[in-house]
């Protein structure tokens, strides 16, 4: 019969932690500023933190952002730089963005401390994203579109504007006293089946908007604020991956038998 000594079962479950915080990423999006990349960088390292993402930095890499990273050059050089924030968050099946104003859309809005709980419960089944917006004007519409959740800072309201690498270091010590505070690495979803990921669902709205277009049901005037609506109500309803296709099983369906019936018709 293995025995195992205490700092041994420590030892494994240190391990079985660190796995979850690996599965939280960090995204920041359009960073105009290098030193910012760096130092959140170094903020994500202190806090066991180091799935970096960048989505087209202004400047990376960077004789700052090296300078900044004070040592975090692991978490740094690591970092993935893609093109568009579907790119960032397509292995993701929980997005979150920080965002000062929720511009009227229709996103639950949760603190960091919620958010965390959120984070490291979820990602001991999938991948969680944290966004960052640009630092001058935050994140986009478009860019909140791809949100299940929007994240609020408890700022001064007569003075609420906040660094972005200040924003990683705040949202990552409140993931690492989650972390800190986990006894068992389980989650409350842990009997639920897969969610899809964010590269799915991307799919799945192409697949369905075309259709939806190919039917009659939006149209150019409409279709931006029907695409924005579907978006949100998908976020809010967290699809699971079956669930998923049975949607595109359904829309399938519906493309065969319009096409069949416009043969028809010919």
């Amino acid at each position: 019969m293995l025995i195992c000594e205490p700092r041994m079962i420590a030892n494994f479950n240190h391990m079985i932690y660190m796995e979850c915080l690996r599965d939280i990423c960090v995204v920041l999006l359009s960073t105009s500023h290098a030193g910012n990349i760096g130092a959140a960088a170094r903020a994500m390292k202190v806090m066991g933190l180091s799935d970096l993402r960048l989505v087209m930095p202004d400047h990376y890499p960077s004789a700052e952002a090296t300078a900044r990273a004070s040592g975090a050059d692991d978490v740094l050089y690591r970092a993935k730089v893609v093109g568009h924030v579907d790119d960032a968050i397509a292995d993701a099946t929980l997005v979150m963005g920080t965002s000062a104003r929720d511009r009227g859309m229709d996103i639950p809005v949760i603190d960091m401390r919620k958010a965390a709980e959120k984070l490291v419960a979820h990602a001991h089944r999938g991948k969680g994203a944290l966004l960052f917006g640009k630092e001058r004007y935050g994140m986009t519409n478009e860019e909140m579109q791809r949100c299940h959740y929007l994240v609020k800072f408890p700022a001064n309201p007569e003075y609420s504007s906040l660094n972005l690498a200040a924003a990683v270091q705040l949202a990552a010590y409140e993931i690492r006293m989650v972390y800190l505070g986990t006894k068992r690495a389980e989650s409350s979803e842990s009997t639920e089946l897969p969610f899809a990921t964010m590269e799915k669902m991307a799919s799945f709205y192409d697949h369905m908007f075309s259709t939806l277009k190919n039917v009659g049901f939006i149209s150019k005037n409409n279709e931006a604020s029907l695409e924005e609506k579907f978006r949100m109500m998908f976020n809010r309803l967290r699809l699971k991956k079956h669930e998923m296709d049975i949607l595109r099983g359904m829309l399938s369906a519906v493309n065969k038998r319009v096409q069949k019936s416009r043969k028809n018709l010919d």
